[in-house]
């Protein structure tokens, strides 16, 4: 599990290479990924908007950037974590996740919250030894 911890808000996430869902002869390889997000604060936040940069194993990147996630924008009340399961496909077995989360403090302020950089390793990805 990768996390990262920002103005006391915890993000979590758990990747998963999704074997059913993926055709690597047709260079089309999927994951899943749960992300868990704790407010660890004081006061309620909302998330508002997100921002992905995906990199595939050849350097090419796509950045995704929306309102909420999976169609949600949730009030996170103190003590409390929201989850949710997203996915990824890629056109190579392997890849690298990083992004932000836009939050909404008690008061309206927005500050950004950082999901940490996690790996999308298939079996099929060529591995190495430095």
């Amino acid at each position: 599990m990768y996390e990262a911890l920002t103005r006391g808000v915890r993000v979590r996430v758990e990747p998963h290479y999704i074997e059913d869902q993926s055709s690597p002869e047709e260079s089309y390889f999927f994951w899943s990924y749960t992300v868990q997000i704790s407010n660890e604060g004081d006061r309620p936040v909302q998330l508002r908007s997100r921002v992905w940069r995906i990199t595939n194993a050849v350097g090419q990147t796509e950045e995704v950037r929306g309102p909420g996630v999976v169609g949600q924008t949730p009030t996170i009340p103190p003590g409390e974590t929201f989850t949710y399961t997203s996915g990824c496909p890629l056109k190579t077995p392997s890849g690298i996740m990083v992004g932000s989360y836009q939050m909404a403090g008690e008061a309206g302020e927005l500050f950004d919250v950082a999901i940490p950089a996690f790996s999308l390793d298939s079996p099929f990805a060529l591995r190495s030894m430095n």
